[in-house]
């Protein structure tokens, strides 16, 4: 006969299958999304180019030109009053932007690299970030890691080790924060 407590340990695992299958769906649909927001957004600028283009040709008499046909006008996309699972947007790295625009785990993981005395892997991350050392999480990690290189953020200087792209210039770290001045 068995036990409760390994009853209860049996549905802890497959609860927890469950979970890393639906946060590696997740992954899988953040991926897609992004790629099809900046197709989306390589053919709106296009567009708007030509458009421009266009106009500045029309308004020089230029023979044979076609009149342009106004654009559909697209519904302006809901943005969510909540945050949503899985469409979070990491934004890429310009001068002046802190870690303040990310998300806070991101923003977490920005922190820790710039506290480091060095570059770092995701395993030694993911327990400075409050997550269990597991493969899910590990992994999960190391692709946030490589969006914040994608996205400016921080560089990969060598095969998964990571470190602050910017130096000083992410905002303040968590240790600046807490540390008040100290007299000794």
């Amino acid at each position: 006969m068995v036990s409760l407590i390994e009853e209860l340990e049996a549905r802890e695992a497959a609860a927890r299958v469950r979970v890393e299958e639906l946060e590696a769906e997740i992954a899988e649909l953040t991926s897609r999304l992004v790629g099809e927001r900046e197709v989306w957004s390589r053919l709106r600028v296009t567009r708007e180019t030509v458009a421009q283009v266009l106009a500045e040709l029309s308004g020089q008499d230029v023979a044979g030109t076609a009149p342009l046909r106004e654009p559909v006008a697209a519904k302006a996309p809901v943005e969510p009053e909540v945050r949503v699972v899985g469409a979070v947007m990491v934004p890429h790295w310009r001068e002046g932007l802190t870690t303040v625009v990310l998300p806070d785990v991101y923003r977490d993981i920005v922190e820790v690299i710039a506290d480091a005395s060095g570059p770092m892997q995701a395993k030694q991350i993911v327990p400075r970030i409050g997550l269990p050392a597991v493969t899910a999480k590990i992994e999960g990690t190391r692709g946030k890691l490589k969006r914040l290189v994608e996205r400016g953020w921080l560089i990969e200087d060598q095969p998964g080790r990571f470190a602050p792209a910017h130096p000083g210039s992410g905002g303040e770290s968590a240790n600046s924060r807490n540390d008040k001045g100290s007299s000794l």
